[in-house]
């Protein structure tokens, strides 16, 4: 996990944000991480198994693909450590991502793809859904890659959002 948050970062960094210390961003409190809206994290409806089965099937009716799904927690556990469920979702949809992939010059983005949406328990009981706000990077690509990834991103929020508590 820290190394899926550590590649993150520097890709953050090479967009042109800025980004806290390392020492301020561990000590940081949650309103401080939501207000630099790098990842978004809404706590869901459900427990985790039905808030993965649900998932699948939002993501079914929007008509996006699940390219694959991560067991985390059985990886870990293939590795000897033992960590709460976390279930990542590598989703896409062919008429965002062909716009990207069939130029040139918009390739440079592949590694951010496709989306990806967490489903994980935290020690509280609760499950949360957590995602890389795309919005928030676009706004600094510009032009086609900002055009299509806020597109994506909002297409995301729809399937998620029957999940969610709403506060």
């Amino acid at each position: 996990m820290k190394k899926i948050l550590f590649a993150t970062v520097t890709l953050l960094v090479f967009s042109g944000f800025t980004i806290w210390s390392q020492t301020q961003s561990l000590k940081m409190k949650k309103q401080d991480k939501q207000s630099i809206n790098m990842f978004l994290e809404n706590e869901s409806k459900y427990g985790f198994n039905e808030t993965v089965e649900k998932l699948k099937v939002e993501i079914e009716k929007k008509s996006w693909k699940l390219s694959a799904t991560h067991d985390l927690q059985e990886t870990m556990k293939k590795n000897g450590k033992e960590v709460l469920p976390v279930m990542v979702f590598a989703m896409c949809h062919p008429k965002h991502s062909g716009k990207i992939l069939e130029n040139d010059d918009e390739r440079i983005v592949s590694s951010m793809m496709p989306c990806r949406v967490s489903v994980y328990e935290k020690s509280d009981g609760k499950t949360y859904i957590s995602r890389i706000n795309p919005s928030m990077m676009a706004s600094t690509m510009g032009g086609l890659i900002e055009q299509v990834m806020t597109d994506s991103a909002t297409e995301v929020e729809e399937i998620i959002s029957v999940l969610l508590v709403m506060k």
